[in-house]
């Protein structure tokens, strides 16, 4: 289930033809299943594959995070945006599990936990004005602002939380991620970070767009403010959003313990920048490896 690129171009379809809730299900549950099982079986059962790997998934978590970035530009409907959002996002949970490092992968797993909680809310925000209209159209929306500030105001939150702003749940999985890939490359680390440069681009463009864009649709400017049982259903979710910005700990501590025995178990340590990422299992490029785990 991991849409890694290039892979990936079942997940937009699937997310057009789905209802609602299985949009929701899909991009909080079953996406994170592929990066589950790179960490249940692939660096424990093969840690000295895995690192002789690393490299060229380094190479498609790079391309997944600015060619899916790049097509998310120019896309006019609101679930196939926030689909492609998601493989770049996806993008950096692998790239965070391959770079080897505590920081990386505690990256990953966060960012398994927040896209699954600010994916999950964007796909239920689109649902929530096409229940109304009865259009994905971004063009067909517009100032609505004016009539629905409370779903513009939580539209903010799970758009800033994509985004990867500071004090959301969003900034501290990919910043961890990168951080985890500095230490492996600076290269790696440069190239993914023009993703979140990229998805600040498109999402802010859907935000304004729809929220503050010129009201020409007289339908969708007469459009209902969210209902009772939709704020039940948005405004937990935002809360989390900002909980796990501000307060990561939340998260990093009750997984503290099973990174570590995971980095233990598959004889990976923590490179220095710049180092031989194959150096910490003693793989050599040639994937020989006959000398074992180095202390």
């Amino acid at each position: 289930k991991m849409p890694m690129w290039p892979v990936h171009t079942w997940l937009p379809d699937a997310h057009v033809e789905a209802p609602t809730g299985g949009s929701v299900i899909l991009a909080g549950v079953l996406l994170k299943m592929g990066g589950y099982g790179f960490l249940r079986f692939s660096l424990p059962m093969f840690p000295e594959a895995s690192q002789y790997f690393a490299p060229m998934m380094w190479a498609l978590s790079i391309i997944a995070i600015i060619y899916t970035s790049l097509v998310a530009l120019v896309q006019t409907d609101m679930k196939k945006m926030i689909a492609y959002s998601s493989v770049a996002h996806m993008g950096f949970v692998t790239l965070g599990i391959f770079t080897f490092t505590r920081q990386g992968m505690d990256g990953a797993i966060f960012q398994m936990i927040s896209h699954g909680i600010v994916s999950g809310a964007l796909f239920l925000i689109v649902g929530v004005v096409y229940d109304r209209l009865h259009s994905r159209d971004i063009n067909r929306y517009g100032g609505i602002v004016k009539n629905m500030p409370v779903y513009a105001t939580l539209f903010m939150v799970f758009t800033l939380g994509s985004v990867g702003l500071p004090g959301t749940s969003g900034f501290v999985g990919e910043f961890l991620s990168l951080a985890g890939a500095y230490q492996a490359s600076s290269w790696v680390a440069l190239l993914a970070g023009t993703g979140v440069v990229l998805g600040a681009t498109y999402m802010l463009w859907l935000y304004r767009k729809v929220v503050f864009g010129p009201a020409d649709n007289a339908d969708a400017a007469s459009m209902s403010d969210v209902s009772a049982i939709e704020k039940i259903n948005l405004i937990p979710l935002a809360i989390m959003v900002i909980a796990l910005g501000v307060m990561p700990r939340l998260v990093l501590e009750p997984i503290g313990a099973s990174v570590e025995a995971l980095m233990d178990h598959a004889g990976v340590h923590m490179p220095m920048p710049g180092a031989d990422p194959f150096a910490a299992s003693g793989t050599d490029a040639g994937g020989t490896g006959s000398e074992g785990v180095q202390p």
